[in-house]
């Protein structure tokens, strides 16, 4: 009793990894900062002399910079080199790229110039006084070759110091994103023993601030969907058929492991084309934004989870046309490797109406990804679909050691049902928040969560019983335990429908301002509907968490910016988006954070997926894709690609009303400090410009 029960808790809380990997997208990120070694071409320099300065940097493996030597305008960030202009030295000719190479790239319709493996700039300077003052800054983006994404542009300052020699520093970077344990000094081999002494090592502590789900932890969920997918009861049952097949068929041993890796391979070979087909339409960026927010496949995949939980719970079954699965499964006899592959397929199709959920998840997570992602994320779930099979055809005695199939597989099966319900309204929520339907208000949803939560917890009970259960004696220790924590889940979810955050279900559940009652506050908890007599645009269907006073809408910041005399602090966020729920339950809800925001900025949140269509006269041609941009969120999107790079929310940002930036970008972290340092740090640059 206990195996079988182990089965339904592994495949639930494995299920919810999956779910919350659905739910939130982030990218893959560099190990570590870059970090750039300057050189110079002479020993003993003086007054009068040309000199060349080396920029080399060393990139990671399957990453790539780009380079400066394309056309700025394309779309990609150019590198840009900037030196502060100085009367003891003088460029000569323009920052020159060495090896850098030029190929077409689809997405911005044009020719670009990267550098892989190790990037090399060179600029010629005269030195035209004595200790010339040498300094600037580099601004510049690396990019993934396996995932597509880039990382936020680096602006990291270097010096360049003269005495007798010429002394080359370190260069580090500002941002609030990266850690690096130490910022290595390096200087050229050729520089005397002299400069080599004066070098010293310069420490930073901060901490990482960029999203820390990786391309890896994609793939691993995926290969766990894959082994999840075995206890279910489509395929469980076929284990002992499929590998009594390879050990009846076979010769010899060799022939058996041989057939059974075959097997194993074909189902990997199966799933991984189904990702091949889906990389072949284009999917891209704008798509995953559009397939995240957009009202149609949302209510689609609302439809399909509802469908496929009503299979689970026993009210039909999904299945293929029986002609086309037995005529595939008739190829199976075929000779040799031909009939294992077939063999394959039809496990494939059979176990369709239990993996279809799994695998529609993994390939909705996977948009954005570029070419990539899908097909390795669906070759990780073929692997792990197809590990049992490999193993127990190759050593069929562990066959003994298995539970026998019985009524323990359709509990799988209803808990399973009960979580696509779930995941169900989560699709609506999502359809409902961006277009402001207010059908599925906070309050509302959290009571279909605790609803189903408590009929789970009754199931599990055998209080509860479906068409296709068995009759249960007893309850067993696992199964109770599991009961338990649906009951648990269920209360947990009882004090958000006066109010309280959930933190621990932030992102999953719509936002607070959607909730009709919150106990102890008052009938406007936002206080955003005007500020200093000024209409707040879209404040009749944008609301700012907390009770903080924004604005929604980048000019009217701008123009407040002025009139108030502070700087702006700038919120890409959306309202489909997981981890901007986080940050401001879990960091812009903390006193220090919160005094902040409200007293020393102008906070202006833009939706990137807000559908609002804005009034034609607003309306205007992006010189970035050509397109007509009508909604607000469209222009939020443009904004944020444009003059940022970056297309992912959550992004922050401090700048003045003249669009200086002055701390920023930053993203999500829930580190407290690094986000009150970040907002300091604005707020003293703004002070210290507006002083001069």
């Amino acid at each position: 009793m206990i195996k079988r029960n182990s089965f339904s808790w592994v495949y639930l809380l494995c299920f919810f990894a999956l779910g919350k990997t659905l739910l939130a997208q982030e990218p893959s990120v560099l190990k570590k900062t870059p970090e750039w070694k300057i050189t110079i071409d002479k020993k003993d320099i003086k007054v009068g002399d040309e000199v060349t300065i080396t920029f080399t940097s060393e990139i990671e493996k399957n990453w790539y910079m780009y380079s400066n030597d394309f056309d700025p305008n394309l779309g990609p960030i150019a590198a840009e080199f900037t030196f502060e202009k100085n009367k003891t030295y003088e460029l000569i000719g323009k920052l020159t790229p060495v090896g850098s190479k030029k190929h077409y790239e689809e997405v911005w319709k044009g020719d670009v110039a990267v550098f892989t493996g190790k990037a090399i700039f060179k600029q010629k300077i005269k030195i035209i006084a004595d200790k010339p003052v040498i300094k600037g800054s580099m601004y510049f983006q690396e990019c993934s070759e396996v995932t597509g994404v880039c990382m936020p542009p680096y602006d990291m300052p270097f010096d360049v110091v003269s005495s007798a020699k010429l002394l080359v520093q370190s260069v580090q970077s500002d941002m609030k994103d990266v850690q690096v344990n130490e910022a290595k000094i390096m200087i050229d081999s050729s520089a005397s023993d002299t400069l080599k002494s004066q070098i010293t090592n310069q420490q930073i502590t901060q901490s990482p601030n960029q999203p820390t789900e990786s391309f890896l932890a994609f793939l691993l969920l995926a290969f766990l969907g894959g082994l999840i997918a075995v206890a279910t009861p489509c395929v469980f049952p076929m284990l002992p058929m499929t590998v009594s097949f390879f050990t009846k068929k076979s010769e010899t041993r060799t022939q058996g492991i041989t057939r059974a890796f075959t097997f194993g391979f074909s189902i990997i070979g199966i799933y991984a084309s189904l990702g091949l087909v889906f990389a072949f339409f284009g999917l891209g960026p704008d798509f995953g934004n559009w397939l995240s927010t957009h009202w149609l496949p949302n209510i689609l995949f609302f439809v399909i989870f509802l469908v496929f939980a009503a299979s689970f719970l026993g009210m039909f079954e999904i299945t293929l046309p029986h002609a086309f699965v037995n005529k595939i499964d008739s190829k199976s006899s075929m000779g040799s490797f031909a009939g294992i592959f077939f063999m394959a397929f039809t496990l494939v199709l059979v176990s369709f109406s239990c993996t279809g959920p799994i695998v529609g998840s993994l390939l909705i997570e996977a948009v954005g990804g570029k070419f990539v992602k899908p097909l390795l994320g669906m070759a990780a779930f073929g692997a792990g679909l197809a590990l049992p099979f490999t193993l127990f055809a190759m050593f069929p005695s562990w066959l003994q050691n298995l539970p026998k199939s019985g009524g323990w597989l359709n509990s799988v099966k209803v808990v399973l049902g009960f979580v696509e319900v779930a995941f169900a309204f989560k699709f609506l929520s999502t359809a409902d928040v961006v277009y402001h339907w207010r059908i599925l208000d906070r309050e509302v949803y959290l009571c279909i969560w605790i609803v189903l939560s408590f009929l789970l917890g009754m199931y599990l009970l055998g209080k509860l019983k479906f068409s296709h259960d068995s009759d249960m004696p007893f309850v067993g220790v696992p199964r109770f335990g599991l009961a338990v924590i649906a009951f648990a889940f269920g209360v947990y979810m009882i004090p958000g429908l006066f109010g309280a955050p959930l933190k621990a279900l932030s992102g999953l559940l719509p936002p607070m301002h959607t909730q009709d009652f919150i106990l102890g506050e008052n009938d406007n908890p936002n206080g955003n509907v005007k500020s200093n007599e000024v209409e707040i645009k879209h404040s009749d269907f944008l609301e700012l968490p907390h009770g903080l006073t924004g604005y929604f809408d980048y000019k009217q910041a701008l123009e407040e910016s002025r009139k108030q005399h502070k700087p702006i602090f700038i919120d890409f966020t959306g309202h489909a988006c997981v981890n901007c729920r986080k940050m401001e339950e879990y960091v812009w809800a903390k006193p220090e954070v919160l005094k902040r925001l409200q007293n020393d900025f102008i906070i202006v949140s833009l939706y990137a997926d807000e559908r609002k269509e804005l009034p034609e006269a607003d309306w205007y041609i992006s010189p970035r894709d050509g397109k007509i941009k009508k909604t607000i969120g469209e222009q939020n999107q443009d904004l944020q690609i444009s003059k940022y790079n970056f297309s992912a929310q959550p992004q922050y940002v401090v700048i003045d009303a003249d669009e200086n930036k002055l701390s920023g970008p930053n993203f999500f972290n829930t580190n407290e400090q690094l986000f009150i340092d970040f907002l300091d740090k604005g707020k003293k640059a703004y002070l210290e410009n507006t002083a001069n």
